[in-house]
């Protein structure tokens, strides 16, 4: 099925030096030749959901100390940011088992485990999917991405008695926030408090805004299945989803990177080293704090 590239990497820094994870579960751009035969979209359509190029506008994380995760297998294909079995009946000749879960809102809007859509609303695909297809993509590419994660995780707290997730996405030119008309550069995503403490958010958001970007929390992106599932503040475990303005880096409709591409990954560069140095703090005092 993918046998013609590698699903994902971990690119490790040469020692592990800081309490961070970084991940970018959706920049995949890697297009297994079997999945474009089965889609009814053209070579650039197709790529409407990516992340684009997240992977390499976080791309220092290793040089800061940080482990990063990223897929090499689009989201269109399988989305990780999802529970393992969020699938969309009208998608499959066959009858869904009875554990998937056909009624969550993202299902409803073609947008599971196995997307229907591209964004914008666009079919992926001409013809129904036999159930099997779906199944193996989630035994072959879902489980084993979530199990590598979850390892990179569970060292980092081991090894600090703490951690922080930064799940790496980006987000449409033309989103703003509702009942305004405010269009933000980054959106800091915490479940509403509940995946990350507001301390992290707001550090998140001052580092954001004293680079001069515009930074919101939690509207319209609050966090998906990663930040939900992996934050355990109580435990000493934040997850912060940070969503990119895509109109800042690439043109959006030939994808083609701007010329200040890297300026914008020098930038987050920066953000990265001052969350970085804000958790060296925070993690002792709240070290102390338990005591």
């Amino acid at each position: 099925m993918t046998g013609d590239f590698d699903l994902f990497e971990v690119r490790e820094p040469e020692t592990q030096s800081i309490p961070f994870v970084y991940n970018s579960p959706h920049s995949g751009r890697r297009y297994p030749l079997s999945f474009l035969d089965q889609s009814r979209l053209d070579d650039r359509t197709i790529r409407r959901s990516e992340d684009h190029y997240v992977d390499e506008l976080f791309g220092a994380a290793p040089a800061f100390g940080a482990p990063m995760l990223l897929a090499h297998f689009p989201r269109a294909f399988v989305d990780v940011n999802r529970e393992p079995y969020e699938l969309d009946p009208k998608m499959f000749s066959e009858t869904l088992p009875p554990y998937a879960n056909i009624n969550s809102a993202r299902v409803a809007g073609g947008l599971g485990t196995i997307p229907r859509i591209v964004a914008e609303n666009v079919e992926i695909y001409a013809r129904r999917l036999p159930l099997a297809e779906a199944l193996e993509r989630i035994e072959a590419i879902y489980k084993p991405y979530h199990a590598c994660l979850r390892r990179l995780i569970a060292r980092t707290h081991a090894r600090f008695g703490f951690g922080v997730l930064i799940d790496c996405h980006s987000m449409p030119g033309n989103i703003r926030v509702a009942g305004s008309g405010i269009h933000p550069d980054f959106i800091i995503g915490d479940r509403y408090g509940t995946s990350a403490s507001s301390e992290l958010s707001q550090a998140a958001l001052e580092f954001l805004e004293g680079l001069g970007f515009l930074a919101v929390r939690n509207k319209p992106y609050a966090g998906g299945f990663i930040t939900e599932h992996y934050g355990r503040p109580a435990r000493g475990l934040h997850a912060l989803q940070i969503e990119v303005n895509r109109a800042l880096y690439i043109d959006e409709a030939t994808l083609a990177k701007r010329g200040d591409f890297n300026a914008l990954a020098g930038s987050i560069a920066i953000f990265m080293q001052q969350m970085a140095e804000f958790v060296a703090d925070y993690a002792g005092d709240t070290a102390l704090a338990a005591e």
